[in-house]
């Protein structure tokens, strides 16, 4: 289905061809319809399937079309993190680049350039849009005499995140505020019950979305090596010192673990930075931007962040820790083979990691290539290893396992550096 298609606005529509964006992925085409048609809806999808415009699209189109007060809060937006929060405000300044629309983004962070007068201000006075983490509004309100009775739509990003990030009376203690008669859309990665319990108590009759999980893109060579946890730091330091590459992100399981390996890199003088829940806001964006800016080489970080790292040309992403689930996988590969560029992937397997690791090609339905270890590491696992722990066999089986006794386990291919779509 092409945008032209839908119900549209002419502004957004214009927006979207300034863009080159013509065809609809899945969700937007199943669920901007439905939030046309001013109906709740409830939309399973991961991120990278195109939902932030699948909201942001129809809501431009209703305020444009709705009779709303200029002077009130019209559409309110929750994200679980700043770094979402952003991204979804320059989303909102794309596509609503011919609509006249006020928005004000509202999320914590080192107080620059007056943010916190600029957030209070526009609350105050009303604003079209409002881009919010949970926290930092419920605080705005808490302090301030803020009117909801203007908010016609409620939109919930990431849902699941939220509730996992333990935001789930934050969001409650919202919602008590706002018009009883609006419009909510929630969007969430996956539908556990206590989202379902969520959607139950703040939903009118939803329409549910069913967006499945899709698995990674063919531009992304995804290999992995199995390795004792001993070796992982080995098998980094020589998959990257010397290759001269650049924008390289690693994703580890644990803040400590990041903190940890971004250190033992910088000692190997690879030029490495942390990213995790324990900067200042101030330094993750600049962390940020050194590293959009190529003034950084490697990016470590954890998952709790990962979903702000939005950089476009990225040839290769590591997984120290396996994830321990498949749409966690999916999530971090993403970060590289983005608009039309290809890209590698290489995770780090370890016995214990064996159960997760087989999960996962269970979702890719294949068989993930082995690399061989270099003989500097020593022998990796045995078979029989991964097969006790992962309780259905080494994926790999014995004669590919076998490769592992030598070689190099990386050679870069670079990356294709296509145009955006």
């Amino acid at each position: 289905m092409y945008f032209d298609e839908l119900a549209l606005s002419d502004e957004v529509l214009d927006a979207l061809w300034d863009m080159h964006f013509d065809e609809c992925t899945p969700v937007q085409a199943e669920t901007i319809p439905v939030i046309l048609d001013r109906r709740d809806v409830i939309s399973c999808a991961q991120t990278g399937t195109g939902k932030t415009a699948a909201y942001i699209l129809p809501l431009l189109t209703n305020l444009a079309y709705d009779d709303h007060d200029p002077n009130k809060l019209n559409a309110i937006i929750m994200a679980p993190t700043r770094e979402l929060a952003q991204q979804i405000d320059q989303q909102m300044e794309g596509f609503g680049f011919y609509v006249p629309f006020s928005s004000v983004a509202i999320y914590g962070g080192k107080d620059t350039n007056g943010s916190w007068g600029n957030q209070v201000s526009g609350l105050q006075k009303g604003a079209d849009i409002v881009i919010a983490t949970p926290g930092r509004l419920l605080s705005q309100m808490n302090i301030y005499n803020v009117d909801f009775s203007g908010v016609k739509y409620f939109i919930l990003d990431e849902a699941d995140r939220m509730l996992d990030m333990g935001f789930y009376d934050d969001i409650m203690t919202i919602v008590k505020r706002l018009p009883p008669d609006r419009q909510t859309i929630m969007f969430s990665a996956t539908m556990p019950p206590k989202i379902r319990q969520m959607a139950k108590a703040i939903m009118h009759d939803p329409v549910e979305v069913q967006i499945a999980v899709s698995r990674p893109p063919e531009t992304i060579h995804q290999m992995c090596a199995h390795v004792f946890e001993a070796q992982k730091p080995g098998f980094i330091q020589l998959a990257l010192q010397g290759k001269n590459l650049k924008k390289v992100i690693i994703f580890a399981g644990k803040k400590q673990r990041v903190k940890d390996l971004a250190r033992a890199l910088r000692t190997l003088k690879i030029d490495a930075r942390a990213m995790h829940s324990d900067l200042e806001q101030n330094e993750r964006d600049q962390v940020m931007l050194d590293f959009r800016n190529g003034k950084v080489d490697v990016l470590v970080a954890t998952d709790v962040v990962s979903r702000g790292i939005d950089v476009t040309d990225v040839p290769l992403v590591i997984n120290y820790d396996v994830p321990h689930d498949a749409e966690d996988y999916v999530h971090r590969i993403g970060r590289t083979a983005r608009a039309e560029n290809s890209g590698e992937a290489i995770t780090l397997v370890s016995p214990d990691d064996a159960r997760y690791w087989h999960r996962i090609e269970q979702f890719l339905k294949k068989e993930i290539e082995i690399l061989p270890l270099p003989q500097a590491l020593g022998e990796g696992p045995k078979d029989d290893e991964y097969a006790i722990r992962s309780g259905k066999g080494c994926s790999g089986g014995s004669r590919r396992f076998s490769r592992n006794r030598g070689g190099h386990p990386h050679k870069s291919k670079g990356a294709n550096r296509g145009g955006r779509r």
